[in-house]
């Protein structure tokens, strides 16, 4: 991964590839200012299927090599396609179908973070 990139334009670049695949209920949780948290944000969508699933998340990886050239450090949960992350250094991405999503309602886990709504493009 690139050093020189800042997390504001990993996280503007991330919300546009999730965006290119029309991914749904967008949330972007900052964990800056929480203590013994691994990762300052955490960015969380969900698709319809697994296909859409897998889509978002092969657009994300694209969207952030071709734009800014950067590769994830890993990544999991492309098998079935239920939960796939990506772990950018200082940002987790969570690509979710919406049942796992409600079950793991990584929302309300960091209710004392600051929460933003992305607008979904329709």
């Amino acid at each position: 991964m690139k050093k020189n990139i800042s997390d504001k334009e990993l996280l503007k670049t991330i919300i546009e590839g999730i965006q290119e695949r029309k991914g749904k209920r967008i949330f972007c949780i900052d964990l800056s200012k929480i203590d013994g948290v691994l990762y300052d944000y955490f960015v969380i969508c969900e698709g319809d299927s697994n296909i859409h699933v897998s889509s978002i998340a092969d657009s994300v990886e694209d969207y952030l090599i071709d734009k800014i050239r950067v590769k994830p450090l890993a990544s999991d949960g492309f098998e079935n396609a239920q939960w796939i992350v990506f772990d950018y250094g200082n940002i987790m991405v969570h690509i979710f179908q919406r049942e796992a999503r409600n079950f793991y309602s990584l929302e309300t886990l960091w209710s004392d973070a600051k929460i933003t709504e992305i607008p979904d493009l329709d």
